[in-house]
């Protein structure tokens, strides 16, 4: 039961849709109208500025990570846990508080390992950093920082440093991220993705 109910909480905190408060708080439009049409920090660049965009993938972080650790240290169980970081990325994806139209999960999924383990979490930030610093492209650091996050994380997991229960979601966290960026990636293939802060549509005017 207490599995179930960090996959609820999970789903629930990942719902909030960060990237829409953010914009109402700083006076944008729906931030689903313009760009990519998601909510994350990507498109939230793109539309909102570069501190807004922050204040957007910080929360986003917080998200993921809360779940897991009240999977962890209210439930001590890592079932609760496991479950909470997949379904807050779930969430987020499909929030049941923005019509189920949400982002990607990529900064969600990020704080979703940092909790589960910080040695996996700073693999996938150092391998975002590195990929985007080199390329400059958010969808290949995306695809590429959380897939080799879920093998540091499965390494783990067989050298009994990590519960077995987070296979489950080092496996489906990493299938969610990359089922979600499959335009990006065929973009990427075809040599029409655009780069970090390119591409979209210019920012909406802020309101009186």
């Amino acid at each position: 039961m207490t599995g179930l109910a960090g996959g609820l909480i999970g789903y629930l905190l990942g719902s909030v849709p960060v990237g829409l408060l953010v914009g109402r708080v700083a006076g944008f439009d729906d931030l689903r109208k313009y760009g990519s049409g998601k909510t994350g920090f990507t498109n939230a660049l793109r539309t909102y500025g570069l501190r807004w965009a922050l204040l957007v993938v910080l929360l986003d972080v917080v998200k993921g990570a809360a779940p897991v650790l009240v999977g962890r240290f209210l439930f001590d169980d890592p079932w609760a846990a496991a479950l909470g970081g997949l379904a807050s990325v779930v969430g987020h994806t499909w929030p049941v508080f923005a019509g189920f139209r949400g982002g990607r999960g990529v900064a969600t999924a990020f704080g979703a390992f940092l909790a589960v383990n910080p040695i996996a979490g700073v693999a996938v930030g150092a391998f975002a950093a590195v990929v985007l610093a080199i390329w400059r492209y958010a969808s290949l650091m995306s695809v590429v920082s959380v897939f080799l996050g879920f093998v540091v994380l499965v390494g783990l997991v067989l050298a009994g440093l990590a519960a077995r229960e987070y296979l489950v979601f080092a496996v489906l966290t990493m299938l969610a991220i990359e089922f979600n960026h499959l335009g990006n990636i065929r973009r990427l293939l075809a040599g029409t993705e655009p780069k970090l802060g390119q591409g979209g549509t210019p920012r909406p005017p802020t309101s009186a």
